[in-house]
């Protein structure tokens, strides 16, 4: 069991706070496992069993026809007025269940904790309920560096080990099916693929026609890093006598994005600081998702997968991040957060003195003087281009700097 120390550091930092903690991400990403690693840190503490309750609901043990019951069942385990610690695992799968997460929040003896796959958990009415009352843990698959520790006692190069997580990504139950049984992992990436697509996606949105859904998600996955806007997954969509609209594009890429399936990262003036308004791009939650879904064709476009890790571990690190324009120019991303801004650019390698100038030049135009890094799979030691930091990306993913 991969311990997830980070979440489970913010999980111990805001425990008994007066806050709702809630832990949101794709399915089998790791919440409830982190709920289980959480729940033992509590007994270690001193927490008698009987003060824990947690409720996965989406175990057919606990049917409740409405919030109600749920409410009423978790009501009548408080029977002193000890500190309960209340967990409910998948809470979007009761009805109305805002209504019995604010009266179990307004309890005095109660500290709760729930999780959804959905960001429809925190729309809507119980963002409104809860407003100022809750925190919110976004969770993502495993990093390269979870990754690495579950694998660095096989004497496996780690720069070995980085290709394989770019072809399998984080998703949790990897790994011991890559130990043990490896060539069964597209099974296994299908099962909750086929959940997030079929389940949570089509049945929750109503959506009946499969072949444009995957048409458009696939698209999405083949173009991750480059931009993207409905009208050209439309017309492509069309010109590939597949016809659809725009608007039942933009609401294929919202369910996506509610799904934690994909990401969608905004465009920044860097000079003039403001948001661009078109022609996102959009990143993959797990790049072994895009590597079942797309096959073969996965493999190919190395620099974007590349890419796509980065702004993985760079949402974890907690940043928030954007594409950078600089004048016709572009950064790969713009990190921030309270402490200010860096910029990162990532490129496969830049042994090629033609391709350095053209990784450096848009980082060199930004006009201010905030960190800026070029992350390279290039094997070579931390340098520096005028103030620009080039490090191996392994090395940047594996250390948690800059």
């Amino acid at each position: 069991m991969v311990e997830r120390e980070e979440y489970l550091r913010l999980l111990k930092n805001f425990k008994d706070q007066n806050l709702i903690k809630v832990v949101t991400g794709i399915r089998r990403c790791g919440k409830s496992t982190l709920f289980d690693l959480f729940i033992d840190y509590l007994k270690s503490e001193g927490i008698s069993e009987k003060q824990i309750i947690k409720i996965n609901l989406e175990d057919p043990e606990y049917y409740f026809k409405n919030y109600m019951d749920l409410y009423n069942y978790v009501n009548k385990q408080l029977i002193s007025n000890e500190k309960y610690y209340v967990f409910l695992d998948e809470v979007q799968n009761v009805s109305e269940f805002q209504r019995a997460v604010d009266g179990l929040y307004i309890k005095k003896n109660v500290d709760l904790y729930i999780t959804g796959s959905n960001a429809y958990l925190l729309s809507g009415e119980l963002a409104t309920l809860l407003s100022g009352r809750y925190v919110e843990i976004k969770m993502l698959p495993l990093s390269f560096k979870e990754y690495f520790e579950a694998f660095k006692d096989n004497n496996i190069n780690d720069q070995k080990l980085f290709l394989d997580y770019m072809k399998n990504g984080g998703m949790p139950g990897t790994l011991s099916i890559l130990k043990n049984n490896p060539e069964d992992i597209n099974r296994y990436l299908d099962g909750i693929f086929s959940t997030i697509v079929y389940k949570d996606i089509m049945a929750r949105n109503n959506i009946n026609d499969k072949m444009i859904l995957e048409s458009v998600l696939k698209f999405i996955f083949d173009s991750i890093g480059s931009p993207i806007s409905t009208k050209k997954i439309s017309d492509t969509l069309t010109s590939n006598h597949l016809s659809t609209s725009n608007h039942t594009v933009e609401n294929y890429l919202t369910a996506f994005l509610e799904s934690f399936l994909i990401y969608k990262a905004e465009r920044f003036d860097v000079k003039g600081k403001n948001l661009l308004a078109r022609d996102y791009k959009y990143y993959v939650v797990d790049t072994g998702l895009r590597s079942y879904f797309l096959g073969k064709k996965a493999d190919s476009d190395m620099g974007h997968i590349l890419e796509n890790i980065v702004y993985l571990e760079l949402l974890r690190r907690g940043y928030k991040v954007y594409v950078g324009k600089v004048d016709e120019l572009e950064v790969d991303f713009v990190a921030q957060n309270r402490e200010g801004i860096k910029y990162y650019q990532v490129a496969l390698t830049v042994r090629d003195e033609k391709t350095l100038a053209r990784e450096l030049k848009s980082l060199q135009k930004t006009g201010d003087h905030y960190p800026k890094y070029l992350l390279t799979m290039d094997m070579d030691l931390e340098s520096d281009y005028d103030g620009i930091t080039k490090i191996n990306v392994v090395d940047w993913l594996l250390n948690n700097k800059k």
